[in-house]
């Protein structure tokens, strides 16, 4: 069995590029980790790691090495789990990354009442959209919307979505209300994350490019620029709740709203999956199964 040891080491040390790294992610000293690694390499006889002043990286040995053992280390982690889970005393680190307004108003909510059943477990959110590595930030799981590129990366739907139209009443009282989305190439548009809204138009999707003098990939920002009369937005409706409400914006365009959009829990298509991550999905799925936009 001593043939295992060290084997945990050194996959942390490849997933996090270093020895403090890994150490921090074990909850060990980074003496312990070089030992183990030495130990590990001893009884190879070989070298796995490539250690310099500035870097660490894997031999060609230790690259094949870790690809074999990756999923050997997500196994036994997971077998640890399901024990415990048993009990549902989940624990570690669950790292997620959701952004924009339904992440902020309705996920982080959803993982906050997790967190409540599950007091020995730890999350930590980053509220980011950039793209993630799974491997080197290592993330659970994401919350994404809209389409997907095709990546090799597991997604599942969480909930569909619905675009919406809106401008605020003084600037429709200075430019007119387009009544048809081709006629937004005559106005002046808040840019969020891409300048090509799209529209159903006669039961099928049609892109119209746009141009405007603002864009913020926050949807926050965009909508205060909307209500400030900077131009026409165009966001997943629950964006715009509280301000048709109050007034502040109108909807429209309403017949060409885009209604094929879904937010999504994307992960890495791998054999196994922890736990801590397996429960939270399937939480958030059940959470979310009767939402609506």
């Amino acid at each position: 069995m001593d043939s295992f040891d060290g084997i945990t080491e050194f996959v942390a040390v490849a997933e996090k590029h270093g020895f403090s790294a890994a150490a921090k992610s074990l909850g060990c000293s980074s003496s312990h980790v070089s030992r183990q690694i030495a130990r590990l390499e001893q009884r190879l006889g070989c070298n796995l790691v490539a250690r310099t002043t500035r870097s660490v990286n894997l031999t060609k040995a230790g690259i094949l090495y870790y690809q074999q053992c990756k999923d050997l280390v997500i196994g036994l982690q997971n077998a640890n789990e399901q024990v415990m889970s048993q009990q549902y005393r989940l624990n570690g680190v669950l790292k997620v990354s959701a952004a924009g307004t339904f992440a902020e108003q309705h996920v982080i909510p959803a993982l906050t009442d997790f967190a409540v059943e599950h007091p020995e477990l730890k999350i930590e959110i980053d509220v980011n959209s950039r793209l993630v590595n799974f491997v080197e930030d290592g993330f659970d799981f994401v919350i994404r919307y809209g389409q997907l590129s095709d990546s090799g990366l597991v997604a599942r739907k969480l909930v569909n979505r619905t675009m919406l139209a809106a401008a605020s009443p003084d600037y429709l009282k200075r430019h007119g209300t387009p009544t048809k989305p081709d006629q937004l190439k005559k106005h002046t548009c808040i840019i969020s994350n891409n300048a090509h809204w799209n529209f159903e138009i006669d039961k099928t999707v049609s892109s119209v490019k746009v141009d405007g003098k603002f864009q913020c990939n926050h949807a926050k920002a965009v909508v205060n620029a909307c209500e400030k009369g900077l131009g026409i937005a165009y966001l997943p409706r629950s964006n715009f709740t509280q301000s048709i409400r109050q007034g502040t914006l109108v909807p429209i365009l309403e017949p060409y709203w885009n209604t094929q959009i879904s937010s999504w829990i994307v992960y890495q298509n791998r054999r196994f999956l922890p736990m801590r991550a397996r429960l939270a999905i399937d939480y958030l799925l059940g959470y979310f199964s009767s939402w609506q936009e």
